[in-house]
């Protein structure tokens, strides 16, 4: 290369951050990524991460629906996550329960973590209804401006399965078909199931079928970082899109709902789970928000658990210090149970619309959205999108739930904030339940 056109580049990657990884990867790292310079280069890309989403965001705000130009930035990054995010879940899982299954803590491990995630929605939900019930968000709101939005067209969609059903319906009954239609938690059972019985295998034989899993991991791990590079035009495009389509206008109408919602997500991001971190692990707290901050970037701009995964996963490995077996277990099932965000918007929600329509709640009210909510959130799948969930919390609380579509306009914007949360519990969870792997270097 002429040295006139590497100087062009030079300025090219200095004044473009978005660039840098791309053509830092080409010039330096000549497609051995996972070297020293990597590291530094990887939390270089967790700040453009969110360089690119203020940018996106102004851009946004700026075009408007023209924006959308830059949509396909977003669907291209989107597309590669999700096109390794199923086959490492499901690897990751039988190998983590095959890791774990003969461990003599691996029973403990299980209880953990089930009711970690169980326990930590259900608190979510009561400081939701706690901090609804205190700043009433919904109190002396006029909306006769968006009553034209309002519809009963989702009633229908609020029924929750019963509880045969629900067990039904996570085991498969083909699993190719399964991992087809991506039902994760259907994948989840026969991975789980699949990978103890790895465990339960001769020690020659069970080595035998981890070495190539481990392997397969790593090879995916590769793949991951690769498409990390793109990360920043990815979330700028998903930023630009989403700004640009919904805008702001809207949410002025429900500010007090937002911003009490923010601040719960804040106090339970911030407070609530670097508490438990503390007492409850060996990883120091400031280490562990610290390394948050990558996930949490990918998490805002993605609105899905499942896309930030894989960032999730080599986090809490590489940078928290958390066992293979562990991370491999603990993490790829959070984002499929774990809705702690999502358990926080809908015990606001309940209370902002019975505040609206005038409703006095009674402990019966609230004990319905709790367990509706808590319950529920397990079958939630980790992907953005509207979620009909909060339609069986309202009718189980018997709040009407005309003024629904009104949110639903504006759910990708809360979506990205209880992502965030979301994530951040996972790791917390798989860094205490890490004490009782005898894997761990800090068990």
């Amino acid at each position: 290369m002429p040295v006139t056109l590497k100087r062009g580049c030079a300025v090219f990657m200095h004044k473009n951050p978005l660039f840098w990884a791309l053509f830092n990867y080409h010039f330096h790292n000549k497609g051995h990524i996972l070297t020293t310079q990597k590291k530094g280069l990887m939390r270089n890309i967790g700040v453009q991460i969110v360089i690119a989403m203020v940018i996106g965001t102004l851009v946004g705000a700026f075009m408007g629906q023209s924006a959308a130009m830059f949509a396909p930035l977003g669907t291209i990054f989107i597309h590669l996550i999700k096109m390794l995010v199923i086959p490492l879940v499901a690897i990751s899982i039988i190998a983590g329960a095959a890791g774990l299954g003969d461990s003599p803590s691996a029973g403990k491990i299980g209880v953990t973590t089930f009711g970690f995630f169980l326990g930590t929605s259900a608190l979510a939900v009561g400081l939701a209804l706690f901090m609804g019930e205190v700043f009433g968000p919904g109190r002396g709101l006029d909306l006769s401006s968006v009553e034209g939005m309002f519809s009963t067209k989702y009633a229908d969609q609020g029924a929750l399965p019963g509880f045969f059903d629900t067990i039904t319906g996570m085991i498969p009954t083909n699993v190719f078909q399964s991992l087809t239609d991506a039902n994760i938690l259907q994948i989840l059972v026969f991975c789980l199931f699949f990978g103890i019985a790895i465990s339960k295998l001769e020690k020659s034989k069970s080595a035998a079928v981890l070495s190539p899993l481990n392997a397969t991991i790593d090879a995916f791990i590769w793949m991951i970082h690769v498409v990390m590079r793109i990360a920043p035009l990815g979330v700028f495009g998903l930023m630009a899109d989403a700004v640009g389509t919904f805008g702001f206008s809207m949410l002025t109408l429900v500010m007090k709902l937002f911003i009490v919602y923010v601040v719960a997500i804040l106090i339970y991001g911030f407070v609530f789970y670097p508490l438990l971190v503390k007492f409850f692990s060996n990883t120091p707290v400031l280490a562990f928000m610290s390394a948050m901050k990558k996930p949490q970037a990918v998490a805002l701009s993605t609105a899905s658990s499942m896309a930030t995964l894989p960032v999730t996963i080599e986090t809490c490995e590489k940078e928290l210090g958390v066992a293979k077996s562990t991370a491999a277990f603990v993490l790829p099932l959070g984002a499929t149970i774990n809705m702690s965000g999502n358990a926080i918007y809908y015990g606001l929600v309940a209370i902002f619309f019975a505040q609206v329509f005038g409703m006095e709640l009674g402990m019966g009210e609230y004990i319905a959205i709790i367990l509706t909510a808590t319950i529920g959130a397990i079958g939630q799948a980790g992907v953005p999108g509207p979620t009909f969930l909060v339609v069986a919390v309202l009718i189980a609380a018997g709040i009407p739930i005309e003024g629904l579509p009104l949110l639903f306009a504006l759910d990708r914007i809360f979506d990205m904030i209880r992502t965030a949360l979301n994530i951040t519990g996972d790791a917390a969870c798989a860094v205490i339940v890490d004490k009782y792997n005898p894997e761990s270097a800090k068990a």
